[in-house]
């Protein structure tokens, strides 16, 4: 009964063109892990998905990001409050993260975000972290995802991983050119999987499936991500036992005066998916 019910799911979700992924059956206690996806001034609305897991006790065992994912996630594993967290988020600008520059790699740099993640950042190494984290950027020259860990300092690798090209200029960090990890891994599911997760919780940030002619370099080269990132999500979700996707599609990548509003699509995404989540506990 239990392989036809299965069996019914998976039908209904090729039918509606949404893809269902059940964790396997774990025999170890349960180990829930989140993946925080990015979004620039979106990020805030991860607040609102910790702030319900927070409100239902739900234990979190370990926690990645890219991009703002990355400064969300590594906030809250160093101790940081989501109410401290999100009053950052509020008065966050583009000028406490980037200083505009001649280059021909990038149109700014990132260094200021140096300060910015000492104030949202507790403790700044990971292997002080109170909560497991990884933090996900791209290898310019070979391609591939880079996964920091463990050890080591954390400001660096969330810079890399916030570093959108064209926008930043790349950074350089232990013999490796790094970008914007989500061009190699737009949700890092699979990372925490390694790290001891039995269930992964993936927070997807949606972009709209149309828009407006783009006005400007920056609006093209988003929006061709955008397209890429919507080819690719089959590789994260496979990985996950549960994706959430607050409603924000329609929030800009610079909106962060709508941070109550995304705080809010995040609470409301969150509390849907609570009964399915309790449900791994028992």
């Amino acid at each position: 009964m239990r392989q036809t019910l299965r069996g019914l799911a998976a039908a209904a979700g090729a039918l509606f063109g949404k893809q269902i992924y059940e964790p396997k059956p774990v025999k170890a206690p349960v180990r829930i892990g989140v993946a925080l996806g990015g979004g620039f001034a979106r990020g805030v609305t991860h607040v609102g998905v910790l702030r319900v897991l927070e409100k239902y006790k739900i234990p979190i065992h370990c926690i990645s990001g890219v991009s703002a994912g990355a400064i969300v996630a590594s906030a809250y594993a160093s101790g940081t409050s989501l109410d401290e967290i999100e009053r950052i988020s509020r008065s966050m600008r583009f000028k406490d993260v980037a200083g505009w520059t001649i280059s021909m790699l990038g149109l700014a740099r990132s260094e200021r975000m140096d300060k910015f993640l000492d104030r949202a950042l507790r403790v700044k190494k990971f292997e002080e972290m109170p909560i497991r984290l990884a933090v996900v950027a791209t290898d310019v020259r070979s391609g591939a995802a880079t996964v920091f860990r463990d050890l080591g300092d954390v400001k660096d690798p969330i810079r890399a991983s916030c570093c959108y090209p064209g926008l930043f200029q790349p950074v350089r960090l232990k013999g490796r050119l790094l970008v914007d990890g989500a061009i190699a891994m737009d949700l890092p599911a699979e990372p925490l999987l390694s790290m001891g997760a039995t269930h992964v919780i993936s927070v997807s940030l949606p972009t709209p499936l149309e828009v407006d002619d783009p006005s400007n370099l920056l609006a093209v080269v988003n929006r061709c991500f955008q397209i890429l990132q919507r080819r690719t999500e089959h590789e994260w979700r496979k990985h996950s036992a549960l994706v959430l996707e607050p409603e924000v599609s329609k929030v800009g990548w610079d909106e962060f005066l709508k941070a109550g509003d995304m705080i809010a699509a995040g609470e409301a995404a969150t509390e849907a998916a609570i009964p399915q989540i309790l449900s791994w506990l028992k």
